[in-house]
């Protein structure tokens, strides 16, 4: 290959597939000028940026359009090599008509690897039908401030959360034949105050022990084959032109094989943005010297002022050689470099079996032939939907609709339903949605799936009852003059359900999504004295938040009903919390990030050391209304009999303990085993706790289970004062907990032994095993 074929492959072009089913057409945006195929193409193609996800497309149309261009970039090459295309997953295949799924927040809500690992593999298939080969997703970013605006896209503020339950998105994407991408490497969700794409301020411990395990355990266990780099540079130091964790961790030490990416216009801004590079050109060698292999997502940097920078020598050709080895590697991993491939993508050949069109013939017939928002996909989204939402706070009013056989109460028979997001469809949306990313600008296009508001699935599941609405005020607007509206609605009603939360948008443009970052954790606009308001009719108030990140509640945290917070739960979302409130559905979920007691205590998560969590010190009090991993349930509880079976343990070796976990109450349930580490003397300051573990138990009435827990010592390791991971000898306290404030029982073990190293090859996790207990 000469020297302009190899770079070629290592660049996309953004483009948008047509309607007509014509070959696809560079998109023109803000950040640069749309490029020309025909000077690209006689030299090859990386990537094809987001054909699916930059305007509304028939799905089968989509697929021909992109089939089409395939074909004409593998003809247009010497060797014939097609590109690989990419799309946005991170709720779902951005796609017009495909499935949108909860958010990542809401995955981490439901504590189910599996039932997220099933998801992905949904998604990944649908993707695959069509043509697409890799995944912009999942994001591994720890929360560290809440106040970020992508926090919506985290799955949590705590890393093994993270880590578990974004492995098994990657396993289900990688299961479906689709490159999964990890972002953003590393430590993006650490910006100073929540600001997006502000400096980094952590320490090397800090991003050992907290941001990058997520990573190390996808990396380790998922066969993950992308990683994207992320924007913000950390302590002046660029992601983007950080050969020690682009290639020193994530490929000398981890292992990791597959391709990084940058992030959209990631290499340009070590120019214009960090200031680490001169020129375009220098933008582009600094990046490929520190291990990123593919421009995304245009061809800018790698362009002309690559070729430049070689031909002058300020660009060695062996940095473009190794990026390029590892693109085309995966090429054809992905088959695009077979001699039997086709352009035609699985679902367009079926559809073009059965209607006689093809690449080359008319796209009419073609219409509507490939759904991606099937039966199937619908009823999985509802079962994260469902196993995500959590019950806050409850005095007894939910579930509102009785148990059945039960005569106890009815349904209300008048329900107030008030709030800015009573009659939202898009309420349930993340900012990466499509009808929420794409849709918006293209109004005159029908949404492409069904989404039912609050309104109508209250209506459906409450069929007896009469309901009102008045939204009472915007989402982040000053106006109150609803408020007296909403008052007497209120005040007539038999309970009220307040609808508040956030509005997803892109830079600004909503109150929760990239870009979108808060001052403080207060709820948007006037919806805390809309919510105070209906706290004072007398009425119950049971609160549903339908939001991207926690937000401080007030009184209602105490002073209603209840209290359900559900992180946008997606396409069937509204229908989830219907059953939730009714009790045809029992709420499983707990939370993956606290939910604050004050609006300016940021940052703060439940993983901070001593000095961070309240004091007498300080009059701004950290601690969190509800603690990460809270949930309630329809039932109780009851936890007994620890037993330590092995309380002394060497530094290599394992702790053993169990205990008794018993369903008390009247109906199925899901309780929540979460495992936690304390250290209370280390050679550094360590968090206060930190989840080591979790167990979700299924128990029927009555019913109950024996859960026996291997700890490995490794599990206690961290990064000791000269930067090496290990394992101390001392106490411990291993605490069963319902959540992070919450402790049911707690061991105290001993590690005994030297200081131990440990690395990348160290166990990460506990094994949790059950067996029905011994009853006398």
């Amino acid at each position: 290959m000469t020297l302009q074929e190899k770079i070629a492959q290592l660049f996309g072009v953004w483009v948008g597939a047509s309607n007509e089913g014509a070959e696809v057409a560079p998109h023109q945006h803000d950040m640069e000028e749309a490029p020309d195929l025909d000077e690209l193409l006689p030299y090859g193609l990386g990537q094809l940026t987001r054909p699916f996800g930059t305007a509304p497309v028939d799905p089968a149309i989509g697929a021909l359009s992109l089939a089409r261009t395939q074909r004409r970039i593998a003809e247009a090459n010497r060797f014939g090599i097609p590109a690989l295309a990419h799309e946005e997953c991170l709720a779902g295949f951005a796609a017009w008509g495909a499935t949108a799924y909860p958010v990542p927040l809401s995955w981490g809500a439901t504590f189910n690897p599996a039932l997220i690992r099933e998801m992905a593999a949904a998604i990944g298939r649908d993707m695959r039908a069509v043509g697409v080969h890799q995944g912009l997703a999942p994001v591994l970013d720890v929360v560290r401030d809440a106040r970020w605006g992508r926090v919506e896209e985290t799955v949590g503020e705590d890393p093994y959360l993270v880590g578990t339950v974004t492995t098994a998105y990657v396993q289900g994407l990688e299961s479906a034949g689709i490159v999964a991408t990890l972002k953003h490497f590393a430590g993006y969700s650490a910006s100073r105050a929540g600001r997006n794409l502000a400096p980094v301020g952590m320490g090397a411990r800090e991003r050992a022990d907290i941001i990058l395990p997520p990573f190390e355990m996808a990396v380790r266990e998922s066969g993950v084959r992308s990683v994207m780099h992320a924007y913000t540079d950390t302590d002046g130091i660029p992601s983007a032109a950080d050969e020690r964790l682009l290639t020193g961790l994530l490929r000398d030490t981890w292992g990791f094989t597959g391709t990084v990416v940058a992030d959209y216009f990631g290499i340009a801004f070590l120019k214009t943005l960090h200031g680490v590079a001169g020129t375009f050109g220098e933008a582009a060698g600094a990046a490929l010297a520190a291990g990123v292999d593919v421009e995304l997502p245009t061809v800018n940097t790698f362009g002309e002022p690559l070729l430049e920078a070689v031909a002058a020598g300020r660009v060695p050709e062996a940095l473009i050689d190794r990026a390029v080895r590892r693109v085309l590697v995966q090429k054809a991993q992905l088959g695009l470099l077979d001699p039997d491939w086709s352009p035609l993508p699985e679902a367009l050949s079926e559809a073009a079996a059965g209607t006689g069109a093809g690449p080359g013939a008319g796209s009419e017939a073609l219409r509507g032939t490939i759904g991606l928002d099937t039966d199937a996909n619908r009823a999985l989204a509802r079962r994260v939907a469902e196993q995500a939402i959590v019950l806050l706070h409850n005095d007894g009013t939910l579930p509102l609709a009785p148990a059945a056989g039960s005569e106890e109460r009815t349904a209300p028979a008048r329900i107030a339903l008030i709030g800015p997001n009573a009659e939202v469809p898009t309420a349930v949306l993340g900012c990466y949605a499509f009808p929420v990313h794409v849709g918006v600008q293209h109004p005159e296009v029908p949404v492409g799936i069904e989404l039912p508001t609050l309104r109508e699935a209250l209506a459906a599941e409450f069929p007896g009852s009469e309901i009102v609405v008045a939204p009472g005020a915007s989402v982040d607007g000053t106006d109150t003059d609803g408020f007296a509206a909403a008052a007497e609605l209120a005040r007539d009603a038999d309970i009220v359900i307040a609808a508040l939360g956030d509005r997803a948008g892109l830079f600004g443009r909503g109150t929760s999504g990239e870009g979108c970052d808060a001052e403080s954790l207060a709820l948007p606009g006037v919806q805390q004295q809309l919510l105070d308001l209906l706290l004072d009719s007398g009425t119950p108030v049971v609160v549903t938040m339908l939001a991207g990140r926690p937000y401080v509640l007030g009184r209602a945290a105490t002073e209603s009903a209840a209290v359900v917070q559900s992180f946008f739960p997606g396409e069937e979302g509204t229908r989830a919390i219907a059953s939730v409130l009714s009790g045809r559905t029992a709420p499983e979920g707990r939370l993956p990030v606290s939910v604050p007691r004050h609006p300016g205590a940021q940052p703060s998560t439940y993983l901070a050391a001593r000095l961070g969590h309240s004091s007498e010190v300080s009059n701004i009090d950290p601690t969190p209304a509800f603690g990460f991993g809270h949930g309630l349930t329809y039932t109780t509880f009851e936890w007994t009999d620890l037993a330590v079976d092995v309380e002394e343990a060497a530094t290599d070796a394992e702790f053993r303990l169990s205990c008794t976990v018993r369903n008390t109450g009247g109906r199925e349930g899901t309780e929540l085993v979460q495992l936690y580490l304390h250290d209370p003397v280390a050679s550094v300051v360590q968090p206060v706790q930190r989840l080591i573990g979790y167990a979700r138990l299924e128990l029927a009435p009555g019913a109950s289970v024996r859960l026996h827990a291997s700890v490995p010592a490794d599990l206690a390791s961290f990064t000791g004062r000269d930067g090496r991971r290990i394992v101390e000898p001392g106490e411990l306290e291993l605490r069963l907990s319902a959540s992070s404030t919450e402790p049911r029982l707690t061991a105290r073990v001993m590690l005994t032994g030297a200081v131990r190293e440990v690395d990348h090859r160290r166990r990460l996790h506990a094994q949790f095993t059950t067996e029905q207990p011994v009853t006398s």
